[in-house]
């Protein structure tokens, strides 16, 4: 019942949203559809908490950096996003152009300054938005939030981070601040299932932009994955264990480690 009346709830507050901000399209500067933006994700946390019983608390704020830096986020959940966006100013996202084929999405997507990845059109083609995306935001000074994995990971499992943020870091010469989280425990991919208790967010150490691409990526997975891993202990009140690493699912499909398909994926 719970799970029933937060999809009503969100799926009402996003048609909501997307209305009002239509009508703003049309204006010059991305300035009210952010704010409706914002305001929109906002309303989704407080359907998290009073819908769904899941309490966010944020930790590590003083992490963030002045000016345009690179945000590295773990990625467990449908719902990881709507935590982090309300918490920093000028946030931009990096997104497949999936989400483009939804109605009017798509208008709302480039007045807020995406980066709208081409998925369908090869190397070249992602390389060259993800470029002009990246110098969009570098001159704004604007903040950019990226899921390295590039899935939503099950809990207690992680997939090969890319080198994308690395070269996204290098081409604007900003630091890169990590995410961890434990939200997953709680609402765990795109599952209807929700599971009340408190979500947590944590802004780690910003890691230099100007290290070696091996050294950079080893530390990014390091400090995500061992402190998501602390997270999620928390949460369960379990022993701290690491995640396992496991093969990217095909195009299109989720990663789902079950009791008949551990096998395939090691027992986290």
């Amino acid at each position: 019942m719970r799970a029933m009346l937060f999809t009503i709830v969100y799926y009402m507050l996003s048609v909501l949203y997307v209305l009002v901000s239509v009508p703003f399209l049309i204006l010059p500067g991305r300035g009210p559809v952010s704010v409706i933006i914002r305001s929109y994700t906002r309303a989704m946390n407080w359907n998290l908490r009073i819908v769904a019983g899941i309490r966010k608390e944020v930790r590590g704020q003083e992490n963030l950096p002045e000016g345009a830096f690179v945000i590295g986020a773990k990625h467990q959940s449908w719902g990881d996003g709507y935590l982090i966006y309300p918490e920093v100013k000028s946030l931009s996202f990096v997104t497949g152009d999936h989400l483009e084929k939804f109605p009017l999405v798509g208008g709302i997507l480039r007045k807020l300054g995406a980066i709208v990845i081409d998925t369908c059109g090869g190397g070249e083609r992602k390389a060259a938005s993800l470029r002009e995306g990246m110098e969009v935001a570098r001159k704004e000074g604007r903040r950019v939030l990226i899921y390295p994995e590039g899935h939503l990971a099950p809990v207690g499992y992680y997939f090969r981070y890319k080198p994308g943020i690395w070269h996204m870091a290098q081409a604007m010469q900003v630091p890169v601040v990590p995410v961890a989280t434990n939200i997953g425990v709680f609402w765990s991919q795109q599952e209807k299932e929700k599971r009340p208790g408190k979500a947590v967010i944590e802004f780690l150490e910003p890691i230099p932009y100007d290290l070696p691409k091996d050294e950079f990526m080893n530390r990014l997975t390091e400090v995500v994955e061992a402190r998501t891993a602390e997270l999620v202990a928390e949460a369960t009140g379990a022993p701290v264990t690491p995640a396992i690493l496991i093969p990217d699912p095909p195009k299109g499909m989720e990663a789902k480690p079950t009791p008949n398909n551990l096998a395939a994926y090691g027992k986290p």
